[in-house]
């Protein structure tokens, strides 16, 4: 029962790539040619534009493994900072939400073994190391001690609750991805250039300093 679970999680993930790769759907996305037409669409079609990409982006972070950075850029180009930040924020969370399911009641027994094999992702995910779930969401979202999209799956085969995953995990992704779409919405927007791209850096300057305080202090740890 355990293998046909994975089996049929797999077969789920090949069925969205080949269907991806048939009808380009990511393309929308991550191909800045595309980027025109999407602002033309924008001026009658806003908010079914950003379901259309809420969609998306939670397809192609999950499933097809793409990067997360990718789609918060295209989000601040299309729809500017603060729609930009809500819709891809919501988006990733739901993405996230979507592995940890998967990660919860189809994978359990093919990420927890993988995981066990590093003792510092044993100790924060399985041991805890006497920490709260929102401190090692915390370390976790905001230091890269490993990758973003195995995070997701990670989680659903610890003890946390998906209720304070879903909460915190949208809390502290948030900071991440508005750099990215304000900093991408100031590229484009000559009037709001300047008070947008000095938004970003001192949030990506202020989101390092603590992450590195994080690592720091997680490293140290016994």
């Amino acid at each position: 029962m355990k293998n046909k679970r994975v089996w049929i999680f797999l077969g789920l993930i090949v069925l969205v790539v080949v269907l991806n790769a048939r009808f380009g759907w990511s393309r929308l996305l991550t191909d800045p040619a595309s980027l025109p037409a999407l602002r033309s669409a924008l001026k009658d079609h806003f908010f079914l534009a950003l379901l259309l990409y809420m969609a998306i982006t939670t397809v192609g972070c999950v499933l097809l493994a793409l990067p997360g950075v990718t789609f918060a850029i295209a989000a601040g180009l299309l729809f500017g900072p603060v729609w930009g930040t809500l819709a891809c924020a919501l988006a990733a969370t739901v993405g996230a939400c979507a592995a940890f399911l998967a990660g919860r009641y189809f994978l359990k027994d093919a990420v927890k073994p993988m995981l066990e094999r590093s003792p510092l992702l044993r100790r924060l995910l399985f041991e805890g190391a006497g920490k709260s779930d929102v401190y090692l969401l915390m370390v976790t979202r905001l230091v890269p001690l490993f990758p973003y999209n195995l995070q997701n799956f990670a989680y659903g085969v610890t003890d946390i609750r998906f209720s304070r995953y879903t909460l915190y995990s949208g809390l502290f992704m948030l900071p991440g991805t508005a750099i990215y779409t304000v900093a991408a919405a100031g590229v484009t927007d000559a009037e709001h250039r300047v008070p947008y791209l000095i938004f970003a850096v001192v949030l990506f300057a202020a989101v390092m300093l603590f992450s590195l305080f994080l690592k720091r202090r997680v490293l140290r740890e016994p």
